[in-house]
């Protein structure tokens, strides 16, 4: 008798790959979907008018649009990552770019990388903050300035959003609302962190702190 032996490892190979991407693909759009559902009830709860929950719709899914562009494959299989920087500088980049707010934020962080997931955290938490500060802080005053910066302790970074020369802070305002708390769960869960409010009568001063090992995923 003969027999024909048909080496088909390589297909098989191919088929495992194809099932992988799709679950991974998969695995994707859900989250995204999952964060898509999660702004724009966040959206719904603070715009008074349809036009106006469209343009932070809009500008919140830009955000997350703009981290995940950031977000790049390292070399080997070392996973990816952004560097914060240059993320934080994206994403402030629309409440920069406008003409009386030039030259009015600085960025000062440490450089490291940050891996997707805190690529998506971090979007949120700072179109969060800057879309208060422009309604409501700093950056809807003239004379008002912002300064993001960082600092490493151990296995942890600090990152403290810091506002000046906007309107006086009389009192603290609430943030028990679902934004406020969604983002809060989204910190300690994927960051390992806190997000703290500290309403000085001169401007908001808010630290993320974030554990090192959490950033790169």
């Amino acid at each position: 008798m003969f027999g024909i032996f048909i080496d088909v490892t390589g297909r098989k190979q191919a088929e495992e790959g194809s099932e992988l991407l799709a679950g991974e693909m998969s695995h994707r759009v859900k989250n995204l979907l999952a964060i898509t559902a999660g702004l724009t009830q966040i959206t719904s709860r603070s715009a008074a008018t349809i036009e106006e929950m469209t343009g932070q719709l809009t500008q919140r899914l830009t955000s997350l649009g703009r981290a995940h562009d950031l977000v790049r494959p390292l070399p080997g299989e070392q996973g990816k990552a952004a560097l914060l920087g240059d993320l934080l500088a994206v994403l402030l980049s629309p409440y920069e770019d406008t003409g009386a707010f030039s030259g009015r934020i600085r960025v000062a962080v440490p450089r490291m990388g940050v891996g997707e997931g805190t690529a998506t955290t971090l979007a949120m938490v700072v179109h969060e903050l800057a879309t208060n500060s422009v309604k409501h802080g700093a950056l809807s005053s003239d004379a008002g300035t912002l300064d993001v910066f960082g600092r490493t302790e151990e296995d942890e970074v600090h990152l403290v959003w810091s506002e000046t020369g906007g309107p006086r802070i009389d009192q603290a305002p609430e943030m028990a609302g679902f934004g406020s708390r969604m983002i809060a769960r989204s910190v300690a869960s994927r960051l390992g962190g806190s997000l703290t409010y500290d309403w000085q009568a001169s401007g908001l001063v808010a630290t993320l702190v974030m554990r090192k090992q959490r950033m790169e995923r």
